[in-house]
């Protein structure tokens, strides 16, 4: 018979937590849990622990907490516990070789996207917002670059025509886990190999920032749609009517409809519902919050802000 896999775990957020769930109800051997330090959270800015931290101290785990990855002591005390595997899921510190190489078979990690498409740390979101109709998630044996190493195993999924970066967020790392289960097997028992990535398909997904959430009415209503589920939850899709800052949680575009408006105006629509005019077609908003700070339906919105047609938002 032979002995489980030796495994050191490398996560942090959520996304992370049903890797670590699969590895625990699995027969390796997971001897350690390395994540984030506890960060400050919320309106008192206090200390919490990520996600990982959580999940891991919970299911009796020893967790490591480094500033840096690159600490003496740290890298002694993985050396010490010399792993079969490390698994990294979205870890969030860029992983040198001199820590890669540690582990016997290699380093493993769980990327939600098909690679070589969106490389980097914002896959998901990016591939809503591009209008990709299939994504998924891909294991891989990590080398000195960003999301470069060679591939392992992959697993495809529909993006649905409604789906939000939290909807994909939480199929993907579920999908994942089941993943990076059946990676390590076939890798301890020698039936999975791996294969380069064609680096010339490559496609890049950069961080996400306040700005990317600013709604471009000069972009169609369909591009519009999938960059407002593509900002939900962070950092959300955003407008301006007047000075007043609208937050756009959910919206439709309608399917042959033609503005003679310019962008961003609003055109006539039924009773209760809000189209705005866009470089393409026009989108009709189901879900917005305003300077009240409570997300709305668009009929309870209006009825204590109505917006006349005619008006702008930019």
């Amino acid at each position: 018979m032979i002995d489980p896999p030796s495994i050191v775990y490398m996560g942090t957020p959520d996304f992370a937590v049903p890797t670590i769930e699969a590895l625990h109800n699995s027969p390796f051997d997971l001897t350690w849990v390395i994540t984030q330090p506890d960060r400050p959270q919320g309106r008192g800015r206090r200390p919490a622990p990520p996600p990982v931290k959580a999940a891991a101290l919970e299911m009796g785990y020893d967790v490591a907490q480094p500033e840096n990855v690159r600490d003496e002591n740290f890298m002694h005390n993985l050396k010490e516990r010399n792993p079969d595997f490390l698994v990294v899921v979205a870890f969030g510190q860029i992983l040198p070789v001199a820590v890669l190489s540690i582990p016997r078979r290699g380093a493993v990690n769980v990327h939600a996207s098909l690679l070589p498409k969106y490389r980097g740390p914002a896959p998901i979101q990016w591939a809503i917002m591009r209008g990709e109709e299939i994504t998924g998630v891909t294991t891989m044996l990590m080398d000195h670059g960003v999301d470069t190493g060679d591939m392992l195993l992959n697993l495809e999924t529909p993006i649905g025509i409604s789906d939000t970066a939290a909807d994909l967020h939480d199929k993907l790392a579920r999908m994942g886990a089941d993943l990076l289960i059946q990676t390590i097997n076939g890798l301890w028992k020698g039936t999975i190999f791996p294969r380069a990535q064609k680096h010339a398909n490559a496609s890049y997904a950069p961080m996400l920032k306040k700005e990317n959430g600013r709604i471009p009415w000069h972009r169609s209503a369909r591009e519009i749609d999938a960059l407002i589920r593509a900002m939900t939850p962070w950092p959300g899709a955003y407008c301006l009517l007047g000075d007043k800052r609208i937050k756009i949680h959910k919206a439709m575009h309608i399917e042959n409809a033609k503005a003679s408006a310019p962008p961003g105006t609003v055109v006539p629509g039924f009773p209760d519902e809000l189209r705005i005019a866009t470089d393409e077609g026009i989108l009709s908003i189901l879900e917005l919050q305003g300077a009240s700070g409570k997300r709305l339906s668009i009929k309870q919105f209006l009825h204590g802000h109505p917006i006349a047609p005619g008006e702008v938002f930019s």
